[in-house]
């Protein structure tokens, strides 16, 4: 690896390269995926080599340079050598400047694969219309998913054509699974999980037969009769499995609107936390009674004295005369003017608490205005780092319908403005944890998301929570997978995923020219659902599911054959060999997919590798 100065080329002569921009973890968790897994080589620009992940990526063996620019201009894309590039991956920097260095490296390169950061989704899906070969990629939407899921205590979900598939664990997994996915899971040591295990071909039938055939056993193939089979070995312990399954709909979270309506009341009872206050208006509460059951008496209608009652309160009783008492056409006598005076001096202490109670739940209502959790928050999920993937975490809570509240010191983060126009409450300051978690009504929270930049941070968040209250859900954002194991063995009830970890796949494959569909989690370890078709040329062409198959790689979930038009799942001829137009969708480990994004490919009657 050389490593060169601002502004200076490569040293040697380089092109069949791929050029990462960006020095965050994401630029090097994606460094990572291109030289370990697609053995490709990789030039790197950043700003700064003494920052951010930058002197780590330096040191990683595989990169072929790291360059110096302050910003991705055209004299830095020329430094980079990217006119003979095959690949870009813009991961750092605004959208705009990632719009802008995607353009420019068009205009240098016509036929290079451009894959680019955008945090708004929308606008990247416009863009890519301008580009020849480009990808739009969000790496916090890639990964919201997996902390939505962690922070509700189930698996995260990735939709293909109307199934919503989802990895389930032990008692959860149903007999209609479409395959193992993981086994030797031990919560304690994450190290000895086997992804992808070879076991679906004999076992899952000798299940079946075992629940046909009861106590006698199943009936192994080949077999006259009836014969037990023999344990597992010691390598396959009972339990510390996980297999995809599959959704008709994405589920969402349960709430009923009696427990709406009782948040609501006990927002309105925060009003009267106050001794005084309550004192006050229990005594004219009681007076208004009194008095009620005084005009009720009079008059023996209960509906004429609900009606005068209501008005008296409101401020608009109407006084007798003295000219019309002694002419005897008064409303009654003294017992009902009095009355009458008590409830509607009673009706001026009701009235500015009535009108507080609706000026803030109509004005709470109102999209962008600040709003503080009520006294009614309950079984709510508190965000804590409004930076672009808490507020997808927070976003996506809100479309499944569980109560979130926010917490941001920076008053100018971008994610503010963006949970308030969705009602969502947000606690700002830069005070102690336990007051901000305080104020976020931590004791009444299922689950607290730690999602900030920072590891420090997010672990200082999850602590104090954890001591405020002992059975809350903590989910933490952490990069470093050694520490997130200790977290794992030391913290019950706890969750840790990495940002990059779980995006860093996604766009190593749209670099080599994978549609991945979406990551699922498998504690700190991430399974591909990538999507690949068939084209003319493809090295895919004539294999079949025996030849893309590997142990620990790769599993075939579904094929679409170009004469029908619909995947079929769980397709059970093995055999049947790949045509052009054909689409399979795989669950693949990263390493897995390379080594399918890899496959030889035809090139003019030429063949040649990924790598060049």
């Amino acid at each position: 690896m050389t490593s060169e100065g601002w502004g200076t080329p490569p040293v040697e002569p380089i092109s069949q390269h791929y050029i990462v921009c960006g020095g965050n973890a994401l630029a090097h968790r994606l460094v990572l995926e291109l030289v370990d897994h697609y053995e490709v080589p990789v030039v790197v620009l950043v700003a700064d080599r003494t920052r951010d992940h930058a002197p780590q990526i330096e040191q990683l063996p595989g990169v072929a340079a790291v360059v110096e620019y302050p910003s991705v201009t055209d004299e830095a894309l020329r430094a980079v050598s990217v006119g003979t590039a095959r690949g870009l991956a813009l991961v750092e920097g605004s959208d705009q400047e990632n719009i802008h260095a995607a353009l420019s490296a068009q205009n240098h390169n016509p036929d290079i694969r451009i894959v680019f950061r955008m945090f708004n989704q929308r606008l990247g899906e416009n863009i890519q219309r301008f580009l020849r070969n480009g990808a739009a990629l969000s790496g916090s939407a890639t990964a919201a998913p997996a902390f939505a899921a962690a922070a509700l205590g189930r698996p995260n979900s990735v939709e293909v054509d109307g199934r919503y598939l989802h990895i389930a664990f032990d008692d959860a997994i149903t007999s209609d699974r479409i395959c193992m996915v993981a086994d030797r899971i031990d919560r304690q040591d994450l190290g000895r999980i086997r992804l992808l295990p070879e076991e679906d071909g004999g076992s899952a039938e000798f299940v079946r037969l075992a629940s046909e055939f009861g106590d006698d056993g199943p009936v192994l193939p080949g077999r006259a009769r009836r014969e037990p089979v023999p344990p597992a070995g010691p390598e396959e312990p009972p339990g510390g499995r996980a297999a995809l399954q599959a959704l008709p709909v994405e589920p969402r979270e349960p709430i009923s609107w009696v427990r709406r309506l009782r948040w609501r009341v006990l927002d309105a009872l925060r009003f009267f936390t106050s001794a005084r206050l309550r004192l006050v208006l229990l005594t004219a509460l009681a007076a208004v009674l009194m008095s009620f059951g005084v005009l009720w008496y009079l008059n023996r209608d209960f509906g004429w004295t609900v009606y005068t009652s209501l008005l008296d309160l409101a401020g608009a009783a109407q006084p007798d005369q003295r000219a019309d008492v002694a002419a005897g056409t008064g409303t009654g006598g003294l017992w009902q003017r009095v009355a009458q005076v008590v409830i509607t001096i009673c009706g001026i202490t009701f009235a500015p608490v009535a009108t507080a109670i609706a000026v803030e739940v109509l004005g709470s209502g109102r999209r962008g205005l600040p709003r503080n959790p009520g006294a009614g928050t309950r079984d709510h999920v508190i965000v804590v780092g409004l930076g672009n993937v808490g507020t997808r975490v927070a976003t996506q809570l809100h479309e499944l319908g569980v109560p979130v509240v926010c917490m941001e010191r920076d008053p100018q983060a971008r994610g503010i403005a963006a949970v308030r126009a969705l009602g969502i409450p947000v606690v700002l300051g830069d005070g102690p944890f336990e007051e901000q978690l305080r104020r976020a009504r931590l004791r009444h929270s299922r689950a607290v998301v730690a999602v900030s930049g920072d590891d420090a941070t997010n672990l200082e968040a999850a602590l104090e929570a954890r001591h405020g209250n002992p059975e809350v859900r903590v989910v933490m954002r952490l990069f470093d997978d050694d520490f997130a194991a200790h977290v794992y063995r030391t913290l019950d009830n706890a969750a840790s995923r990495s940002v990059s970890y779980l995006a860093a796949p996604a766009f190593a494959a749209a670099l080599m020219g994978s549609e991945v569909r979406g990551t699922l989690s498998v504690f700190r370890h991430v399974l591909l659902i990538a999507d690949l078709t068939v084209e003319d040329g493809s090295g895919l062409i004539g294999l079949n599911r025996h030849d893309l198959e590997d142990p620990g790689g790769v599993r075939v979930i579904a094929v679409r054959p170009a004469r029908t038009g619909h995947l079929q799942w769980n397709v059970p001829d093995r055999t049947r060999r790949l045509a052009p137009g054909d689409r399979i969708v795989v669950a693949a480990t990263r390493s897995g997919l390379a080594r399918l994004t890899t496959v030889l490919v035809e090139d003019g009657g030429e063949q040649v590798t990924a790598n060049g």
